[in-house]
Order: C-alpha cells, then structure tokens, then sequence
C-alpha cells in the first residue's frame, strides 16, 4: 500500500502507524528520510527548516528525553494532510519523569514526504509508578 496523497482513512491510519514506529525507533537519521529536504516545522516555539536541521533536533530531544515512549493517533484527514494527536512519556537526567501531549498537523507533497508539521505540546510531570507508555520487554 502506497503511503502517499491523497489519503484514504486506510493510508492515512497507516501513516500514522509508520510515524509512531519510526519516532519510537529514536533514530534522528530514520525519522529525518520522512520529511522533504526543504521541510518546515514548527515543534513549540521552535522553527526548523530542511532535513539537516530536523536531524539535530531530534538528536537533541532524544539526548534530554530519555526512554522516549510515543503514542499517536489520527485524528482528521484530507487529500495531502493529516492531524494526530499525541501522547508520549520520558524522563530528564534527574530521573524525573515527564507526560508530554499534543496535537500535530502534517502536510505531504506528492511522494508522501512531509513538508509541513506543526505541533504544539504540553508536559506534564508524573512520578514514574503513573506511566502509561511502556517497551514491551519492560
């Protein structure tokens, strides 16, 4: 199945599951290859454009974001977009750990890279017994 525009339920539900597999891979190199090389996001208040930039970022979030464990869900689609909603869980490097949610709205051109993402995100602290978001082999 072609994860490509214009997005039916199917593809679009599939999309998602790939995004959702790749972030929980932390792997800024894997997860850069979705977006176009001129990509633009804005991730908080935070602006990055291109690949390259998209990469360091992602390097830095999974530096302070420790044991990163990503949910998404689709939440609309139509023709050459889609927006989720989130929810992830880490923790900081004083062990403290964090519930992050958001909402994200995607943009692709016509060979399914992302051009557009837009998210906004809040964190909340938890005590680590309060975790929803686990690896398997935990």
């Amino acid at each position: 199945m072609a994860l490509v525009p214009p997005f039916t339920r199917e593809t679009a539900l599939a999309k998602v599951q790939a995004a959702e597999d790749a972030w929980n891979t932390r792997d800024p190199d894997r997860v850069a290859l979705a977006y176009t090389v001129d990509s633009r996001w804005r991730n908080r208040s935070e602006f990055l454009t291109g690949r390259e930039e998209i990469r360091e970022f992602l390097r830095r979030k999974w530096t302070k974001e420790r044991e990163y464990r990503l949910r998404k869900e689709l939440w609309a689609f139509g023709d050459n977009r889609i927006a989720v909603r989130f929810r992830y869980e880490w923790h900081d490097a004083e062990g403290q750990w964090w519930r992050s949610h958001g909402n994200e709205m995607w943009e692709f051109d016509p060979d399914g890279l992302m051009r557009i993402r837009e998210a906004s995100i809040n964190d909340i602290p938890i005590a680590e017994s309060e975790r929803e978001l686990r690896d398997t082999a935990e």
